[in-house]
């Protein structure tokens, strides 16, 4: 490209009589770019790009407000969901244009790689939202140093089971393991001490030996020993979250899964625009392959077998087929369990999502029960729900009448849900009124305020809606055709009783 101040000098020069030749041989161009600059007296042309992209300003700030200001989700969100075609660098371009871009933040110091030598483990909380309600959960994540691979998933809480679970899954979807893993120092693998003086918990030793690799706990404070596990962490709050919505934990961790494993593991990283998947197939040959088989981690738990033949555990009921009510031996899983009696398996369970409870569940494959566990728990959230759907008034009464937990709000609502049962709708909201007027909180008085306003004649009950049609539907058109019914049997009756 010519500058602008050589463009200028050629054309002053030409006006000045020096020829299209002479020009170009003392300024080392082509004649023909001479004659096109003198066409153009001297002036840079402004060229238009015809492929060049155009995008919606109004959709890309919507966008970049959904995604809370991450410029690659809005990238994502762009050529997957609204189809339009842009590079990322020229994205980040026209978000600046538009003063929406953001500086990046400052990185953190970098330790030389190398291949199979080290990953990196560690959690940190979120509140997210389910719905209309916002959960608090725990995130972990692990991270492969040189190949930049990473496995996340989220728990409602963790603790070392879950922690011994996290690793068999995110490894066995690998199928291999560095020869450190740095972790903080969490009581969770740290037995005593810190940094190299760290004591690993003889359990999770023996644990991490099945693997092949060995915890390695960081000097206190040392947090950049573990930098790419932190800038993980960085990229899930500003890459995942943005833009996304969960129905349930379940659907929130079937999410990360293709978002960690898939999206992230094919997607150029760093300023080396490396691929992660790509990167791991090389760093295979120095990582530690697993055996064909490890045995999935697992808490034992002793259970008694109740008369009806069901056995607790985290507020669930696991029911047992046969007769016998002995003690058994609970077997759990991350995602399952199985029962034992004398090293007989009696069944396979699936466990419920985090955070359910007073369940009652059944073996896999087995037969049912007929019957349920008398000391089971009775909730009354669904009747609570009908009641404050009714009407404002009775949401502002339960507000105000209602304790707060325990069995006496479970029995209100019970109390309360059965008088609805029993009274039109429009009687009982009237009731509800007064007793909310009053701050009246006992059921029975409720009951005398229902039976004083039908004494006194201050209900009616509203007549039913009559279709005016209903004469030509064709059964009232066949019944008109049809045999008088005979009544005189209730007279006879009528007569015996006199």
């Amino acid at each position: 490209m010519i500058e602008p101040d050589k463009r200028k000098a050629i054309y002053l020069l030409y006006q000045k009589g020096m020829g299209v030749r002479e020009i170009a041989r003392n300024l080392k161009i082509s004649p023909h770019t001479v004659t096109t600059i003198v066409a153009q007296k001297g002036l840079m042309p402004e060229t238009v790009r015809k492929d060049k992209v155009r995008i919606d300003p109004d959709l890309l700030a919507r966008l970049y407000n959904e995604c809370e200001g991450r410029a690659q989700r809005v990238y994502e969100k762009l050529t997957e969901e609204e189809g339009v075609c842009v590079a990322y660098s020229t994205l980040t371009q026209i978000l600046r244009e538009q003063g929406l871009g953001k500086n990046s933040s400052k990185r953190s110091h970098r330790v030389p790689d190398k291949a199979g030598e080290e990953m990196q483990h560690d959690t940190s909380p979120y509140h997210v939202r389910f719905g209309a309600r916002s959960y608090r959960v725990q995130g972990s994540l692990l991270y492969f140093r040189y190949s930049k691979i990473r496995y996340l998933k989220f728990y409602r809480s963790f603790n070392r089971f879950k922690m011994k679970c996290f690793f068999h899954e995110a490894l066995s979807h690998w199928g291999y393991a560095a020869e450190f893993c740095i972790i903080d120092n969490t009581n969770l693998a740290r037995l005593r001490g810190t940094g190299k003086n760290a004591v690993i918990v003889p359990e999770m030793e023996q644990f991490a030996r099945q693997y092949g690799f060995t915890f390695v706990c960081h000097e206190k404070g040392h947090a950049n020993r573990k930098a790419g596990n932190e800038r993980g962490f960085y990229t899930v709050e500003t890459n995942f979250f943005p833009g996304r919505s969960f129905e349930s934990l379940e659907d929130m961790n079937r999410q990360a899964l293709e978002w960690a494993t898939v999206r992230s593991a094919n997607r150029p990283t760093g300023k080396t625009r490396l691929i992660p998947s790509i990167t791991f197939e090389y760093e295979k040959s120095y990582l530690k392959k697993l055996p064909p088989y490890i045995e999935p981690p697992y808490c034992i738990h002793e259970r008694g077998t109740d008369q009806y033949g069901y056995a607790p555990l985290d507020g669930n009921f696991f029911w047992i087929p046969g007769t016998k009510r002995h003690d058994v031996k609970m077997l759990e899983y991350s995602d399952h369990l199985k029962i034992y009696h004398n090293r007989k398996l009696l069944g396979r369970y699936l466990l419920p999502a985090e955070g359910v409870k007073n369940e009652v569940i059944f073996p896999q494959g087995g037969p049912r029960p007929s019957h349920r566990p008398t000391q089971r728990k009775k909730p009354t959230a669904r009747e609570e729900k009908i009641l404050r759907s009714l009407d404002k008034t009775l949401d502002d009464y339960l507000n105000v009448a209602s304790p707060k937990s325990g069995k006496s709000k479970h029995r209100f609502i019970r109390e309360l849900y059965g008088l609805y049962r029993k009274v039109a709708p429009t009687l009982f909201i009237q009731a509800i009124q007064r007793a909310l007027t009053y701050r009246i909180r006992d059921i029975a008085t409720i009951e005398n305020i229902v039976a004083l306003k039908l004494r006194n004649g201050d209900f009616s009950v509203p007549s039913p809606e009559i279709d005016p049609d209903f004469q030509n539907r064709d059964a009232y058109i066949e019944g008109c055709f049809a045999d008088e019914a005979d009544l005189s049997i209730y007279d006879e009756m009528e007569d015996e009783n006199g």
